[in-house]
């Protein structure tokens, strides 16, 4: 069992790598923008950017690539809940942003950017976009964003999708 020394060490090396983006003004934008529920996407980012991170390391991958990239797999152009624009169904969010996403990373932070990185933003929506992670770091990203999106759902309402919720309780 890792003592609260060594768990503190996992967030200050995870803290060094992402500080540089966490901190720059347009991430720090992402606080203001609605993601799922309550959660804003900056919170969002960084809850799925510090699991894949902390998975990674048991795995040993690649944990610098998988803490930016996670911190930027939804660092697309603007707040999506705002867009009231009607749109063909493969035009809509969830089939664009991550494209967006990419292209607003190469721009804000090229100098992070490498083919692990670029593949898990392009990638992290898989299996909505058909085309599968490349790298084992992708994969990882992607199930951290699943996990993570899965705070939005009540959990009185997932109990009851899997016929487990009891009444009064």
């Amino acid at each position: 069992m890792k003592t609260l020394l060594e768990k503190y060490e996992y967030i200050k090396e995870y803290y060094d790598i992402v500080s540089p983006i966490l901190n720059s003004e347009e991430f720090q934008k992402r606080k203001q923008w609605r993601h799922h529920g309550d959660t804003t996407l900056y919170e969002h980012c960084i809850k799925v950017s510090y699991l894949a991170y902390r998975m990674s390391l048991k795995f040993k991958m690649d944990s610098k690539s998988v803490a930016i990239g996670g911190l930027l797999h939804d660092f697309y152009y603007k707040p999506w809940m705002e867009n009231i624009e009607k749109k063909p169904l493969l035009k809509k969010h969830g089939f664009v942003h991550a494209k967006e996403a990419r292209d607003n990373s190469y721009n804000y932070f090229n100098e992070y950017m490498n083919p692990i990185i670029d593949n898990i933003i392009l990638r992290h929506m898989f299996p909505l976009n058909i085309i599968p992670p490349k790298y084992k770091e992708a994969w990882l990203v992607n199930l951290a964003d699943k996990i993570a999106s899965l705070d939005f759902i009540e959990k009185e309402s997932l109990a009851k999708t899997f016929g487990i919720y009891k009444k009064g309780k």
